[in-house]
């Protein structure tokens, strides 16, 4: 498009000023004389680049990209045409205006996206066509999220990460189908209340007193929490669940007292976190416990700390085949290989337990040598050689940022994650208009 030509240009001669702030306002300066020229604009994205952030610690409140006067400018002229909005600002001294100025123009907007902004909800116009949000590194002044629900009744999509300033956050949409939370502030009550909800995403940080769930349609869920108290998780029981992750310091102590049965669960991953673990009771983690809360298993995955529980606590004088481990078909293990004899003799219980059993993966650590892991996989292979193998390599990195519904592969697991588009100077804008090419 020529517009990101010019845009280069622009940016690139603005560096002769002398201060990153000067690039700021002729970048805004050519946003708002570019914008002004198109009769239809569809979608708009304003992404505030890293280099620029120290210099808008030192101005004020409107030289941001939400500021209540530059937002002016701009957004009642395209409002009614645009579907998609996304801003990446740096966080003011001061509530942004932003939401409520876009509930005032944007009727027919659908797709909303606010990084670093800290946001007010007051004077909030409903937005009933919208039904995507992300909000991700803000702060909301709404604590119990009552506005937020009011002003959102139709959102399908919704993505809060990091966002601080919530106190017993309680939401309440009916139409919402996925959802992503990552909380980071220590909570009294966390509550959920989705009667149409399919998959859901809840990653808990810090300590949540109690997590209150209601989602009777829910199909795919990832929970990870902190730490986990009796009587603190209440999960009304799901009827149409699928796929389910679990994540904890004590996976043993998530299934022995908070987890329900579960039988409609075919595909489970087992995981525990990395780092100094909080005081909690820590009972064992064992495949009896898996199977008995999981009894229609077809595939399951165990993460590597998670295998280091069952590893500690597995007993093969106790173990006995339950009907559950008979339907499973496939295992992935993420081992560390840490004691290869200790390691073999816990895949040989669990494989020699898990009859039904046609495809096994097991992926080592990447610090593991090679001819050590290669080793290990002769040695299983000619132990079980009706099985189905597969195996890769994986790094602490990545079994900690891995999609939670990533497919396996079977070659080197790291990867780059893309952050923020970060290949243009100054301020990115990305404009999409029908009558562009």
């Amino acid at each position: 498009m020529p517009y990101f030509q010019a845009f280069d240009q622009l940016t690139s001669d603005a560096h002769g000023i002398g201060t990153t702030v000067s690039e700021l306002d002729l970048s805004r300066r050519f946003f708002l004389d570019h914008i002004s020229k198109l009769e239809t604009v569809e979608s708009v994205s304003i992404v505030l680049l890293d280099y620029l952030m120290d210099a808008l610690d030192r101005v004020n409140d409107d030289s941001y990209l939400t500021g209540e006067d530059f937002t002016n400018h701009w957004l009642p002229r395209v409002s009614g045409s645009l579907k998609s909005l996304s801003i990446c600002d740096h966080r003011s001294q001061n509530p942004s205006v932003v939401l409520p100025l876009i509930s005032a123009y944007c009727h027919n907007l659908l797709k909303l996206k606010l990084k670093c902004v800290w946001l007010s909800v007051d004077n909030m116009n409903p937005m009933p066509m919208l039904t995507s949000l992300t909000l991700e590194h803000t702060d909301l002044v709404d604590e119990p999220l009552n506005d937020f629900n009011k002003c959102f009744p139709n959102l399908q999509f919704l993505k809060l990460l990091h966002v601080q300033g919530l106190r017993d956050p309680k939401i309440h949409l009916l139409n919402l189908k996925t959802c992503h939370l990552d909380v980071h502030d220590d909570m009294g009550t966390l509550t959920l209340i989705t009667p149409n909800l399919i998959t859901l995403k809840l990653e808990c940080f810090s300590s949540v007193a109690e997590l209150h769930v209601e989602a009777p349609m829910l199909s795919r869920f990832h929970l990870s929490l902190y730490v986990v108290k009796p009587g603190s998780l209440t999960l009304k029981r799901f009827e149409n669940l699928k796929t389910l992750w679990l994540q904890s310091y004590y996976c043993g102590f998530l299934l022995s007292e908070l987890i329900p049965l579960i039988k409609t669960v075919k595909k489970l991953t087992l995981g525990s976190r990395y780092g100094t673990k909080p005081d909690a009771p820590n009972p064992k983690l064992t495949l009896g416990k898996v199977f008995a809360i999981f009894p229609n298993l077809s595939s399951l995955c165990i993460r590597a700390s998670a295998w280091s529980e069952l590893e500690a606590c597995l007993d093969p004088q106790s173990l006995e085949i339950l009907d559950g481990m008979k339907g499973l078909k496939r295992i992935c293990a993420y081992l560390m290989l840490v004691d290869p004899s200790l390691t073999f003799s816990t895949v040989a219980c669990v494989l020699d337990q898990c009859v039904g059993l046609l495809e096994v993966s097991l992926l080592f650590h990447d610090d593991v040598v090679g001819t050590v892991s290669e080793s290990f996989m002769s040695k299983c292979m000619a132990r079980w050689p009706g099985l189905k193998w597969r195996w890769g390599i994986w790094s602490i990195q990545h079994e900690l940022d891995e999609p939670w519904d990533s497919k396996l592969i079977t070659t080197n697991y790291l990867r780059s994650w893309p952050t923020c588009d970060q290949e243009a100077n100054g301020l990115e804008l990305a404009i999409n208009s029908p009558r562009i090419s």
